[in-house]
Formats: C-alpha cells, sequence, structure tokens
C-alpha cells in the first residue's frame, strides 16, 4: 500500500517533456574567464556589442532566434521570389486574417518597420498615445511622429515582488482620465501589448481587453496590438481566466484580436521564423496609407522587405504557434528556470511571465544608486560568470526625457533572460540558474558603471561603460 501510495506521488509530480525531437544541432563554444573579462571590456560592457561567438548561452532576446521546424524549412524551398504578387504573400495574408481576423496585411522586415508605418500613418505632432507601459522602438516611432507617450498600465506591474495573474492589464481609470484631459481627438490609438515586455512578460486578461474596447468606442478611439507575443498571452487566458479552461489557443487568440483595429507583429517571436513582421488592419484609410508607405521604407506592398521564403515560413509558423503542446512546452521552460531561481531566493519579476525571467537589479544591488547602471551591471556580471548574454532593461533602456534631457528613472531595473523558442535544452536552465547564482551570491562586490559613450537613438543598442572604482 505505502509502495503504491509513493508511486502515486512521484506521477502527481511527472515532468513534461519538449514535443518534438533535435535533427540539427549547432556546436556552442566554452571560454575562459579571462576570454571574458577582455571580450566584455571591448564591448564596452554592453552584451548587445559582444560577437556571437564569445558567447556560450545567448539569452539576449528572443527575437529571431527561433529554431525552425522541419515543415519551415521544406516551406523555404517554395519560396516565390517574384518582385510583385508572391504566392507567399498570399498564403501569409490568409493565414494572418484566419488566425488573427484581420482584413489588410502590410508586410514590413520585422515589427519595427510595423511600428513605424501605424506612427507615420496616424500620429501627427501633438497627439497623445497610450499605452501598458512603455517599449523602447514602439515609444521611439510614436515620439519621432510628435506624439506624447502615456503608461495606463495597472500600478501592480511596476511592483516585481506581488504575484497577481494579470499584472499586464491596462487601468481604465488612468485610461478615463487621459481622454478626459487631452481630448479624444488628440488620441489615434491607444497601444495595446500582449504580455507586456517591459513588465517582464505578463500577460493582459480578455476582460480587461473587453473593457478598453467598450471604453474606446464611446469615444471613438481606436485601438491597436502589439501582438508579438499574443499566442504566449492567449495561454495565460487559457489557464487563469475563468471560462477559456478548455478553450482552443486559436480561439482565445481570435477573440482577443477582435476587440482591436489592427496590430504590429515582428514575426521574430510568436510566428517562429528568424525575419520578418506585418501591419494589419481592419482600416481601409489606414491601409491605403501604410502599403503606399511601404513601397517607400521597406519594399512593395506584397513582400515589404521579406524575401518570398521568409514568408512561407512565418505562415507555417503562425500556424505551428497556437498548437497547445508547444506553447505549454515554450512557457514551461521559462517556468523551469524561474523554479530554480526561486528555491535559491533570486530576486526576478513574479509571477513567471511568457518569454523570460526578469531579474530584479535593484534586489541584487541595492547599494548602487540607478544612475551606476545596476541592471547594466548585472548583465556585464552574468556574462563574466559564465558566458551567458542576457540583455538590461532599466535606465538605459527607458532612455532620456526628450524635453529635459534628463534620464527617465523606471520603477523596473531588470536583466531579461530571454528564452529562445525550441532552442536550448533543460540543462541550459540549469545552468543559467547556477550562474544566476553566482552572481547573486557576489552581489555585495558590485561597483557599478559609468556611460562612456551615449548615441542619440536607443542607446541601449550601443552605448559602452566602464566599471566604477
Amino acid at each position: 500500500m505505502s509502495s503504491l501510495h509513493t508511486m502515486g506521488q512521484q506521477q502527481d509530480r511527472r515532468s513534461w517533456a519538449e514535443p518534438y525531437k533535435i535533427k540539427v544541432v549547432e556546436p556552442l563554444r566554452t571560454t575562459t574567464r579571462e576570454e571574458r573579462e577582455a571580450a566584455i571590456a571591448d564591448a564596452g560592457y554592453n552584451t548587445f556589442l559582444l560577437p556571437s561567438k564569445d558567447v556560450y548561452i545567448d539569452l539576449l532576446t528572443d527575437s529571431g532566434t527561433n529554431a525552425m521546424s522541419d515543415r519551415q524549412w521544406a516551406g523555404m524551398m517554395l519560396g516565390d521570389e517574384a518582385y510583385a504578387g508572391s504566392g507567399n504573400y498570399y498564403r501569409l495574408e490568409d493565414t494572418i486574417r484566419r488566425f488573427y481576423g484581420y482584413r489588410h496585411v502590410v508586410p514590413t522586415h520585422q515589427g519595427r518597420g510595423a511600428e513605424n508605418l501605424l506612427s507615420q500613418s496616424l500620429i501627427s505632432p501633438g497627439h497623445h498615445v497610450p499605452g501598458n507601459m512603455y517599449f523602447t522602438t514602439t515609444r521611439f516611432h510614436q515620439e519621432k511622429a510628435g506624439a506624447t507617450f502615456h503608461d495606463i498600465i495597472v500600478d501592480e506591474a511596476h511592483d516585481p515582488t506581488l504575484d497577481a495573474p494579470f499584472k499586464g492589464n491596462v487601468d481604465l481609470a488612468k485610461l478615463a482620465a487621459l481622454i478626459d484631459e487631452v481630448g479624444a481627438e488628440r488620441i489615434p490609438y491607444v497601444c495595446v501589448a500582449a504580455t507586456v515586455n517591459m513588465a517582464g512578460g505578463q500577460p493582459i486578461s480578455m476582460a480587461n481587453m473587453r473593457a478598453v474596447r467598450e471604453l474606446t468606442q464611446r469615444h471613438g478611439i481606436a485601438i491597436y496590438l502589439d501582438a508579438t507575443r499574443a499566442v504566449e498571452n492567449a495561454l495565460f487566458i487559457r489557464e487563469r481566466e475563468e471560462g477559456y479552461g478548455s478553450t482552443s489557443l486559436a480561439d482565445i487568440l481570435l477573440e482577443f484580436c477582435s476587440y482591436s483595429d489592427g496590430c504590429t507583429m515582428s514575426g521574430k517571436k510568436d510566428p517562429l521564423t528568424n525575419i520578418g513582421g506585418w501591419l494589419a488592419t481592419n482600416d481601409e484609410a489606414l491601409f491605403e496609407e501604410a502599403r503606399n508607405l511601404v513601397v517607400v521604407y521597406e519594399g512593395l506592398h506584397t513582400y515589404g522587405g521579406m524575401a518570398g521564403r521568409d514568408m512561407e515560413a512565418m505562415a507555417i509558423g503562425i500556424t505551428e504557434s497556437v498548437e497547445l503542446a508547444y506553447m505549454k512546452s515554450r512557457v514551461g521552460q521559462v517556468r523551469y528556470l524561474g523554479e530554480l531561481l526561486d528555491q535559491w531566493g533570486i530576486p526576478f519579476v513574479r509571477p513567471v511571465g511568457g518569454h523570460g525571467i526578469f531579474l530584479d537589479a535593484r534586489g541584487f544591488y541595492p547599494h548602487l544608486d540607478q544612475e551606476q547602471f545596476p541592471a547594466q551591471t548585472l548583465a556585464a556580471q552574468l556574462y563574466l560568470e559564465a558566458g551567458v548574454r542576457a540583455m538590461e532593461r532599466g535606465i538605459v533602456s527607458a532612455g532620456r526625457d526628450a524635453a529635459t534631457g534628463e534620464n527617465h528613472h523606471p520603477s523596473l531595473e531588470l536583466v531579461r533572460l530571454t528564452i529562445p523558442r525550441r532552442v536550448y535544452t533543460q540543462a541550459h536552465m540549469d545552468v543559467v540558474a547556477e550562474s544566476v547564482k553566482a552572481c547573486y551570491d557576489d552581489r555585495e562586490a558590485a561597483r557599478g558603471l559609468r556611460m562612456t559613450y551615449e548615441p542619440k537613438y536607443l542607446r541601449f543598442f550601443q552605448a559602452r561603460f566602464e566599471p566604477l572604482g
């Protein structure tokens, strides 16, 4: 009896496995501490400037770093590279209509190309664009077009220790107050992100999305999604929101998108490709403007900066992305890393998000002032420890106030450990977790950085630093 009881307990704790097997491998190079010290110094203590050959486990981003499936690679051989009217474009268009529900599609080379088209088409100087927390390139395009960005995310999103199910939700009171303050006519659209990146990959609920739609409809304001990780968001809705526990991801995604007028998409995330994106809309006037502008900024409106083979791979990737077993394994690997860190008391954003673990650099280095770039410091230390490349998401990424020139001081000072899709194994996550723990154990020795070079735009990509003290 006891033996059977024990067996039952073990079955309750049985692990899941990735719903795929490995067919092709890419060798990884390990380096010595001395080699990493030289590499990070040459890179100005900016992980973006490290050559990939010097990186062991690359968690800089999940953008374009996906492993494509055998079906996608087979689809690449069906690339129609006609300059105009590629058959792959029409297959991509049909797939987006089927899974996302929008009528019109303008392809772009990646997500920020779509952000540029949307901003150029809808924003005029003096406009205001509210959103559930900023994203770097999105806010840049909005501000460059003349708008002021307003953060309308719920307050819970700014507390990394709070374990709440939908920290990506829009605060309806904040949105209503902004409409009353500036007038609906000066708000071209509300920008809503699914699984909010800068908040730690936190989802927005279906109920909140529906409520945002009801509020904006009363004022004639459009909603445009950043749908980059909307399928990940659909999984959280399925798991956490009443009434969706047995609904397919495809059906959840379609309903979620129905509460918006269109979206920008980086095909380098959910759609499982290495390049590409799109702007989708139900607005005829915007579609006409955008497909005219895309010729200026990207390429003809039937390829928009992508090869035909990339559009084919993306259409297949969209279909694969809504498979429940795949998405459970994708988010499950992120959760596995979070569980390892949690057992050691490592400070990171709770709950675990969809695409990565966001380490709380303030929790690591409470002795460092934010102007000493604690998150940038932690990213550099993690690379020095084990060759693991991560990304700063704090004061460096936040940039400067356009009017005053002073640094923005975000409440969250984070290092993002972003998990590429279908690339690494659980053993890699073990190595990452142990490396993070080593940095945490040595946290009192950190002295911070000073910035020695600051680019004019999106400084986190190319800024350079040197150690203090």
